[in-house]
């Protein structure tokens, strides 16, 4: 009987990523468990293979092998105590840093601890036997394929990182057929150090995309203007990249509009900084991503990771600078005519937190710093630009609604003679509300509160929740807390530790304040300026800026997923092009 790969895709994953990153040295202990990755292996040539009953034995001869050879060396075991067996050549391997990678075959996880026979526990293993340790998925969903071609590639580069060393993974089996005529080929990710050979730039747009990052030093910004100038890129940014350079585009506004089709994606974006709460922009990273950072970790956020680079930013955007010399802008011109017709065509907002970035943003005084709130005050700022030489941020890491007014006043004692805005919802105030008594509080501090009554956010027209309709407001979006939108509790509270109250429930009263609270001064007192607005305009506001742009593809896209289907749409992308 012929017999092909496995057609269980965890194996397929690991055998596919091995031959393209080069390992093909196994040592095959005897199993059923394991005989979905063994079998594949012994019917393509590309490995060189080898059997070793004694699974003690085997990880012993992959230390031999690996040393002799300078070539990793993958061991492969069934389950029950096989890769027990592996321990002391695991140990030997972990202290001499030899890169062995251990795949320990396993019945379905969900066996273990209920006393099946061969199913053992193996989710806890000595500090010293492995630099890394995964368990696979077993894959039903193209999820749990992308979760496993990053796990599989995480193990392979961890064999030669940081001086290298034994690897681990557990590979679960559901005994599946050999009937795979071809193997696929699946997602390959590569590490790149500095002394390494760097890829090339691929042709087409670039774009630098850039999560929460520190503050730029002046270097870097210039390296960077200087890659996009020779490479014709842009930086895409939101309010917590902190890069003011020649070529940063306040993107948002941009991946938000929803009947837009448009022609400004990259072929390759760039990724650097950290966790990023600009989900609009995300709409645009459609191609291939390349992850720049020190650390050299896989942090995967678009599905669509090839390359890691391992090494300072400026060491790659100065390498990079010097390989091309196309010093047109003519994409960040298309990128800036784009912004200019949206806003160009922006109509009357509701009365929210978007419409209130729309009246202050731009006016935030020079040289302040400003915080935002996650979700809902960061999404509606991040509509439009505030002062060059303003610095803002959110606390986009833990993306919690704990915290954003202590870290507003942490930052405020850093200079009193600077000015320090924050931007938050009524939920995250009162979450916070205690550190607005602290005795450090300086009057440098000024507080915008958008009093809807709720989390808004549950009540947006896309929110998962806006199904529930009012209903969402008992439990999903906690109304009804808080003195229900009291004109005197926070009034009271903040007048009384020496703020400098103003409220607004309407344009007008805001027209009448939002001069006084955006005085370009340190004032005698802080101030807290509450905005009173309600869930069904915040919602309404969110809706007609995110559609502002409206073209005919667009349109017809939309009618043809109400009106025919998925089906339908495929077809008439293929006639009006994506």
């Amino acid at each position: 009987m012929e017999k092909y790969y496995s057609d269980e895709k965890n194996a397929q994953v690991i055998i596919s990523l091995l031959k393209q990153h080069g390992i093909k040295k196994v040592i095959a202990s005897p199993g059923t468990t394991n005989m979905a990755i063994v079998g594949s292996m012994q019917y393509d040539p590309y490995f060189e293979m080898y059997s070793s009953v004694d699974e003690r034995s085997a990880a012993y001869m992959a230390c031999g092998l690996t040393a002799e050879s300078g070539e990793p060396v993958v061991i492969s075991c069934t389950g029950a105590t096989a890769s027990r067996n592996y321990l002391p050549g695991l140990t030997e391997a972990y202290y001499r840093k030899l890169p062995i990678l251990t795949i320990t075959s396993t019945q379905s996880l969900s066996k273990v601890g209920h006393h099946i026979a061969q199913v053992i526990d193996r989710s806890s293993l000595p500090a010293d036997v492995s630099n890394l340790s995964l368990t696979l998925p077993i894959v039903n969903s193209n999820e749990e394929l992308w979760d496993c071609e990053i796990k599989v590639n995480q193990a392979i580069l961890e064999l030669k990182r940081n001086g290298g060393g034994p690897v681990h993974l557990n590979l679960p089996t559901s005994y599946g057929t050999f009937e795979a005529k071809e193997l696929p080929k699946y997602r390959l990710i590569q590490r790149i150090a500095p002394l390494d050979d760097f890829p090339k730039l691929p042709n087409g747009k670039i774009a630098i995309f850039i999560g929460a990052h520190a503050k730029m030093s002046k270097i870097l910004v210039a390296t960077i203007d200087q890659f996009c100038s020779s490479n014709n890129a842009v930086v895409l940014c939101d309010h917590t990249s902190n890069y003011k350079g020649k070529y940063r585009v306040l993107s948002s506004l941009i991946g938000g509009q929803i009947m837009t089709v448009g022609n400004l994606r990259p072929q390759l974006i760039i990724h650097i900084g950290e966790v990023t709460g600009d989900y609009y922009s995300l709409s645009l990273i459609k191609n291939e991503v390349w992850r720049l950072s020190e650390d050299g970790l896989i942090r995967d956020t678009f599905q669509k990771l090839t390359n890691v680079f391992e090494m300072p930013e400026e060491t790659f955007f100065k390498y990079y600078a010097n390989e091309n010399n196309d010093s047109s802008d003519s994409y960040l011109e298309e990128c800036k005519n784009k912004l200019s017709q949206i806003y160009s065509k922006l109509p009357e907002l509701p009365f929210s937190n978007v419409w209130l970035a729309s009246k202050m943003a731009h006016l935030i005084p020079e040289n302040s710093t400003i915080h935002f709130a996650i979700l809902n005050s960061l999404r509606a700022w991040n509509f439009f630009e505030v002062p060059n030489s303003v610095n803002s941020m959110s606390n986009v890491g833990g993306f919690g609604i704990d915290g954003c007014i202590s870290t507003l006043i942490g930052a405020s004692l850093a200079n009193k003679n600077k000015l320090y805005f924050s931007v938050v919802g009524d939920l995250a105030f009162f979450y916070d509300l205690n550190v607005i008594g602290n005795r450090h509080v300086g009057n440098n501090v000024r507080i915008l509160m958008v009093n809807n009554g709720l989390g808004t956010e549950f009540r947006q027209y896309k929110h998962h929740a806006s199904s529930f309709g009012e209903e969402a407001n008992q439990f999903i979006a906690a109304a009804g807390h808080y003195g229900q939108k009291s004109p005197n509790l926070v009034k009271h509270y903040a007048q009384d530790l020496g703020f400098e109250y103003m409220s607004a429930s309407n344009k007008e009263e805001v027209e009448k304040n939002y001069q006084r609270f955006l005085t370009d001064e340190v004032t005698d007192s802080p101030m807290l300026f509450e905005v009173f607005t309600n869930n069904d305009e915040e919602s309404l506001a969110l809706e007609t800026i995110m559609n502002i742009e409206e073209n005919m593809k667009g349109i017809a896209v939309q009618v043809a997923t109400q009106l025919l289907g998925k089906k339908g749409v495929k077809g008439l992308k293929s006639i009006i092009g994506k």
